[in-house]
């Protein structure tokens, strides 16, 4: 029998056209995807142009009212607690990178730790992604923890946290390559950092990653 793969969210696809180096034109304007995951919505905003993936309840018309555009408008306060209502929620703007997985060979520096579920970190992947997998180095006194999850637009997405006492030297980048030594090699695989966290979003750098835009994970109420 011959598996046919699932189609791609649309909004999968932009970003993956924006890792190859075509991005939305610079137009000052927005468009509209549809949801890919019940209960979270997204604003993804590239240089001069946004996209929103929000459901079919909230209408073009309330979108543009509140002031939406491609150069900042799609991330203004007025605008994210419009949508949101008081009903809903919204998330914090973060930063939206693109790495690749390296599919590394030879002994696994990461393991899977099931252990690691109730960490902060993956409990927060479970909330707004699906089929998180929790990663962690063999010892088990060791609780660094990578999560790899079906997450924005159904893309491979990565979120990690290092030990509080083991941060600085590289650890975090180390952390984050041996994630992407997990998967094979080429695949894209998206991070989301709020710029505040510059410790996160530098490890991510260093560990090449490159910046595609800002995402805004919400909910309309």
């Amino acid at each position: 029998m011959i598996r046919v793969p699932p189609p791609v969210h649309p909004l999968a696809e932009i970003i993956q056209d924006a890792d190859a180096g075509r991005f939305p034109a610079a137009d000052g304007g927005w468009s509209r995807v549809p949801t890919w995951r019940d209960g979270v919505e997204a604003i993804v905003c590239f240089t001069g142009h946004a996209v929103f993936a929000l459901d079919s309840r909230v209408s073009h018309e309330r979108i543009a009212e509140l002031g939406a555009d491609g150069f900042g408008g799609a991330a203004h306060p007025r605008l994210l607690c419009g949508l949101a209502g008081p009903d809903g929620w919204v998330g914090s703007q973060d930063a939206l990178l693109a790495g690749h997985g390296t599919g590394a060979g030879g002994e696994a520096a990461l393991v899977p730790r099931p252990d690691l579920s109730s960490h902060p970190r993956a409990q927060y992947a479970a909330s707004v992604r699906d089929d998180p997998r929790t990663y962690g180095y063999p010892d088990p006194g060791r609780s660094a923890v990578a999560i790899i999850s079906s997450g924005l637009a159904g893309l491979t997405e990565l979120s990690f946290e290092l030990e509080p006492d083991r941060r600085g030297g590289g650890q975090a980048t180390a952390l984050i390559r041996a994630a992407l030594a997990t998967l094979p090699a080429g695949e894209l695989v998206v991070a989301a950092a709020t710029p505040g966290n510059a410790a996160s979003v530098r490890a991510l750098l260093a560990a090449g990653f490159t910046p595609l835009g800002s995402v805004q994970l919400l909910a309309c109420g």
